[in-house]
C-alpha cells in the first residue's frame, strides 16, 4: 500500500525526469522533434501506469480511515504516511466496443433507409400486386412474394423510426414510450468529423511552410479528442436496449431488399444494370421523389467507418505520432462525410451557424 508521500514521490520524480530529459533532447538533439514527443509519450504512461497501479493496490477494508484519525497500532503520526486514493476508472475507458459497433451499422442502415430503399420495395409491391408492372414468375415476383409474407415477422416501420429517433434523434416519429431522444447526436457528429478534416486541412497547410517540422503542425489534437470523446459518450448512452437485435434484423431487410431490386426480372422490368438504377428509377418514376442516392450511399459509409473508429481505443491515444497515425483512418471519411451532408443541407455545425439555419437543416435530416 503506497501513503500519500510515496505517491506524490514518484509524480514529482516523473515530472523531474520529464524536465531533464528535455533538457538534454534540447541541447544535443535540437533538431529532433520526434524525440521530444517520444519522450513526453514515455512519461505520460508511465504517470498514467503509476495512477493505475495505485488504484488496483488492494485497500485495507476501512481503507486507511482508522489510520487517518489516529485509531489502532497503525495510526499515522503524519499526513504523508496515510493511504492516499489515486482516484477512479476514467469514464472515457468504460465504452463498450461492441455496442457501438453496432451503433455504426444501425447509422448505415438509417442512410440506406432515407435513401428510400423500404420505399421502393414496398412501392414495387404495390405495382405487383395491382399487375401493374411485367413481373409474374421470376426470381424478383417471387422475393416480393416472400418480403409481404415475412413483414409479420419484423419489426415495423414505426419501431425502426423510433429506434432511428433515440440512438440519432432522427425522423420525426416519438421515440418509445419512457426513452428520450438523442438530439445531440447530429451536432456531435458534425463537429468530430469537421474537426477532423480541420485537423488535416491544417496540417497540409502547415506542411508548405515548415516541412522539416512536422511536430509544429497547426492542428489540434486536444480539440479533436475532446470532439470525439463528446460524440462516442453520446453514442453510449443511446446504445443499451434492443437496438442490438433491431439492427440485425435490419440488416438481413436491407440485403433482401437489394436482392429483389438486383433480380433479372426486376432489372429487365427498368432497364437497368444496377439495383441503385431500379431505386432511382421506382422513385423517380412511382413516387415522384427526389434523388440523393448517392449522397446518402456514401454518407452511410462513410458514418459506419466513423463511428467504428470511435469504438477502439484510438481516441485516447496521447503521443501525438501516434495519434495522428490512427487519425488517418477517418481522415478522408470525415472529409467525405462533410461533402456528402452538405450536398443534402445537413453538413453544418450548430456551433457555427445561425438558430435559423441550424433548423432549416435539422429539419431538412429528421423530414
Amino acid at each position: 500500500m503506497a501513503t500519500r508521500e510515496d505517491y506524490f514521490d514518484l509524480l514529482n520524480q516523473l515530472e523531474t525526469t520529464r524536465a531533464r530529459l528535455a533538457d538534454l533532447q534540447a541541447a544535443e538533439q535540437p533538431d529532433q522533434p520526434a524525440l521530444a514527443g517520444a519522450i513526453s509519450t514515455v512519461i505520460t504512461d508511465m504517470k498514467a501506469l503509476s495512477t493505475r497501479l495505485q488504484m488496483e493496490a488492494e485497500a485495507p477494508p476501512d481503507h486507511g480511515l482508522t489510520d487517518l484519525i489516529g485509531l489502532g497500532p497503525t495510526a499515522a503520526d503524519d499526513l504523508a504516511d496515510t493511504r492516499t486514493s489515486a482516484g477512479v476508472a476514467p469514464y472515457d475507458d468504460t465504452v463498450t466496443s461492441e455496442r457501438l459497433l453496432a451503433i455504426g451499422d444501425l447509422y448505415y442502415q438509417y442512410q440506406h433507409e432515407r435513401a428510400g430503399v423500404f420505399r421502393s420495395i414496398l412501392k414495387l409491391q404495390q405495382l405487383f400486386k395491382a399487375g401493374q408492372v411485367r413481373l409474374s414468375t421470376g426470381s424478383g415476383a417471387l422475393s416480393l412474394y416472400q418480403y409481404d409474407r415475412q413483414k409479420v415477422l419484423r419489426h415495423t416501420f414505426k419501431e425502426r423510426m423510433q429506434a432511428y429517433k433515440r440512438v440519432f434523434g432522427y425522423t420525426t416519429v416519438a421515440p418509445p414510450p419512457g426513452a428520450r431522444a438523442n438530439r445531440v447526436f447530429h451536432r456531435l457528429f458534425t463537429s468530430f468529423n469537421s474537426q477532423v478534416a480541420r485537423f488535416y486541412r491544417d496540417k497540409r497547410i502547415s506542411g508548405l511552410f515548415q516541412p522539416t517540422r512536422p511536430d509544429l503542425a497547426f492542428g489540434s489534437i486536444a480539440q479533436v479528442r475532446r470532439a470525439g470523446l463528446d460524440l462516442r459518450a453520446s453514442l453510449k448512452g443511446a446504445s443499451y436496449g434492443h437496438v442490438n437485435v433491431l439492427i440485425v434484423e435490419i440488416g438481413q431487410l436491407l440485403e433482401f431488399a437489394f436482392e429483389i431490386l438486383a433480380a433479372d426480372d426486376v432489372r429487365r422490368l427498368f432497364g437497368a444494370d444496377t439495383a441503385w438504377d431500379v431505386l432511382e428509377d421506382v422513385l423517380r418514376r412511382h413516387l415522384r421523389e427526389e434523388n440523393w442516392s448517392s449522397q446518402r450511399s456514401r454518407m452511410a459509409h462513410a458514418g459506419r467507418e466513423i463511428i467504428r473508429w470511435l469504438a477502439q481505443p484510438h481516441i485516447l491515444t496521447t503521443g501525438r505520432t501516434e495519434f495522428e497515425t490512427l487519425l488517418e483512418g477517418v481522415g478522408e471519411y470525415a472529409e467525405e462525410w462533410i461533402t456528402s451532408a452538405q450536398s443534402l443541407g445537413t453538413g453544418k455545425s450548430r456551433a457555427s451557424t445561425p438558430s435559423n439555419v441550424v433548423r432549416m437543416a435539422a429539419r431538412r435530416e429528421v423530414g
